[in-house]
């Protein structure tokens, strides 16, 4: 069972969060406690992510099925996933639509990618832990291979600076790779309520995915924020929120 943190009361909808590679339930913290006025907000680690266990494969179907069994506990729910995250929403969605309400996919589509992150493995594996008494002392050492101060600080919410030690599996994450960058093939549609909310500034999400994009989400819609790359809800939390919120609130209408 994956591990998850919850916030909010029992008794209001289910927000369901799936983080990115490399992230955790630790990165959606801010945006989870704020939607918790409104939500029952459940953030997880995915498999060989945080605290949660770890396993022999990050495929999209073992993902899925990981969602499908916290989903078991909590109950049917607006199913929120970024980049890796939204792309094993979308599979859970595909092969078990019962198990959700709505579905939105931050800035990401069901398709193949040509981009791998091995070298970001590479960086976090380059870092001397008995040298790493403090978060800054890992940054300056990160610094060297990752020059994106941003993404060193995303990598960096993954390091357990007491026990020096990556709360990531490296060599699953590594082996399988292929599967993360890539999309299964599966003979489904979801015709459930879909918003695919993208940052203007990323090229995650292009207009030439839209057709493969409604051949599986026929009742997708589609948004973006401005001034967003890849990481839209750590750019703009608010932003990112607001257009949660009106997404779902307009479901909640209908």
């Amino acid at each position: 069972m994956l591990n998850y943190v919850t916030y909010g009361e029992t008794s209001a909808p289910t927000l369901l969060i799936a983080h990115g590679l490399f992230g955790s339930a630790r990165n959606w913290a801010v945006i989870a406690k704020r939607l918790s006025d409104q939500f029952h907000v459940v953030a997880v680690d995915m498999r060989n992510h945080g605290q949660s266990p770890r396993e022999g494969s990050q495929s999209y179907f073992d993902m899925a099925e990981d969602l499908a069994k916290v989903l078991s506990r909590v109950g049917p729910a607006h199913v929120l996933g970024h980049s890796m995250g939204g792309k094993a929403a979308m599979v859970l969605a595909l092969t078990q639509p019962e198990r959700l309400n709505t579905l939105i996919v931050a800035d990401i589509a069901p398709v193949g990618y040509g981009h791998t992150q091995t070298h970001l493995i590479d960086a976090m594996r380059q870092i001397n832990l008995t040298q790493v008494n403090t978060r800054r002392d890992a940054d300056r050492q990160l610094s060297a291979f990752v020059q994106e101060e941003g993404v060193r600080a995303f990598l960096l919410q993954s390091l357990g600076v007491k026990a020096r030690a990556w709360r990531l599996n490296f060599d699953v994450l590594e082996a399988d790779m292929p599967l993360i960058i890539g999309f299964p093939e599966i003979e489904a549609e979801f015709d459930g309520a879909t918003l695919f909310l993208s940052g203007a500034a990323s090229d995650y999400v292009l207009p030439e995915h839209r057709d493969t994009i409604r051949g599986l989400f026929p009742s997708a819609r589609f948004a973006k924020l401005s001034k967003a790359g890849h990481w839209l809800h750590a750019e703009k939390p608010r932003e990112f929120e607001a257009a949660v919120r009106v997404f779902l609130d307009q479901k909640a209408g209908d």
